[in-house]
C-alpha cells in the first residue's frame, strides 16, 4: 500500500501530469504559489502518538492515520500540490522570505527528507533561536538541490546540515545510480562552500528494509555509501556526523527502541541524533 504522507514519510508520491484548475496559475507567474498547508493539530497529535511515543507500528495504526478526517483532507491536498510542484519549491517560500528578510543570518539550515521533517515533530525545541527545518518528507537529492538555492543559500546560514540518501535508495523519483547519489550531495556541498556556507553531511541512518519498497533490502549499500560520505567530508574538509553507529544494530536494521518503523527515528531516536549534532553545530543538549 503507498502510503503518500507528508508527515509521516513512509513512502513516495506519485508524480503525474495534473489538470488545473480555473483558480490555479500557469506558465511562469510571479506568484506560482498556494497559501501554506497547515498540518491539523488533531493529525499532528496522532503523528505524534504513532511515530514519536516509543511503539511498534501495526497495519492497524496505518489504517487509523489514513481513515482521520483532518490527515486524509491535509494528505489528498499535498498530494496535489506535489503533483505541480516537484522539487517542493513553494513548500517553504512564504517562511523563506521572512527568514531572508530578518535583521540575523540563521544559525544553520536543517536540509532533508521525512527524517529531518520529522525531527520538529519529535524535537521542535531544536528549531528554535536561527535553527530552520527544510525536511520534506519522500524527497530525493535531485529534489533538493534544485530547491537548494531558495531553501538555503538564498538564507545566507551560517551553516547547512545535509541529512540525504534513504529515498535515493529506495528509488522514489525513480531507478539510479549511487553515483547520481553522490554527485548530487557534492553538488550541494560545494555550493554551499561557494557562498561561505559550513558543510555538516550526516550519515544516512540505518534500515533493513522499506516497508513501500519490499523487495529491497538496503543495509549493505546504507553501509557503503555512509563510508563514502565519511571519506568526502573528510577529503573536503567538511564535518561529518556519524548518527548511524549510534542507531543501528547487529544486523544492520534501525535499532526497535528507537524507532517505531525501521526507518524512521521516535523520539528516543532524535534525543541520540541531537547529542550528536550538538556536539557538532553547538545546538543546546536534549533535556
Amino acid at each position: 500500500m503507498v502510503l503518500a504522507a507528508l508527515s509521516v514519510g513512509i513512502s513516495h508520491v506519485t508524480l503525474a501530469t495534473a489538470a488545473t484548475t480555473p483558480d490555479q496559475p500557469v506558465g511562469m507567474v510571479d506568484q506560482p504559489c498556494p497559501p501554506p498547508l497547515e498540518l491539523p493539530s488533531s493529525a499532528h497529535d496522532l503523528l505524534v502518538e504513532l511515530f514519536m511515543d516509543p511503539r511498534t507500528l501495526t497495519s492497524a495504526d496505518f489504517e487509523r492515520l489514513m481513515k482521520d478526517t483532518q490527515f486524509a483532507e491535509f494528505n489528498r491536498e499535498n498530494q496535489s500540490r506535489s503533483r505541480q510542484d516537484w522539487a517542493g519549491l513553494c513548500r517553504f517560500r512564504s517562511q523563506n522570505d521572512s527568514a531572508a528578510a530578518a535583521a540575523e543570518r540563521p544559525r544553520v539550515v536543517f536540509m532533508g527528507d521525512s527524517i529531518t521533517e520529522n525531527w520538529k515533530i519529535g524535537d521542535p525545541e531544536l528549531f528554535e533561536h536561527g535553527v530552520l527545518n527544510r525536511g520534506i518528507s519522500g524527497q530525493t537529492t535531485p529534489q533538493m538541490l534544485v530547491r537548494f538555492r531558495s531553501d538555503v543559500i538564498a538564507l545566507k546560514p551560517r551553516a547547512v546540515h545535509i541529512l540525504a540518501g534513504t529515498n535515493d535508495i529506495a528509488g522514489n523519483t525513480g531507478p539510479n545510480r549511487p553515483q547520481d547519489f553522490k554527485n548530487n550531495v557534492m553538488s550541494m556541498a560545494e555550493l554551499a562552500r561557494a557562498h561561505g556556507i559550513r558543510v555538516v553531511l550526516a550519515s544516512i541512518p540505518p534500515a533493513a528494509g522499506f516497508s513501500w519498497r519490499p523487495q529491497l533490502h538496503p543495509a549493505t549499500q546504507i553501509q557503503e555509501l555512509n563510508r563514502w560520505l565519511r571519506d568526502y567530508a573528510s577529503r573536503n574538509g567538511f564535518d561529518y556526523i556519524d548518527y548511524y553507529s549510534v542507531l543501528v544494530g547487529a544486523n544492520g536494521e534501525f535499532k526497535p527502541a528507537l524507532s517505531n518503523d525501521g526507518v524512521h527515528p521516535n523520539r528516543e531516536g532524535y534525543r541520540l541524533m541531537r547529542k550528536q549534532v550538538a556536539r557538532k553545530i553547538g545546538v543546546s543538549e536534549p533535556r
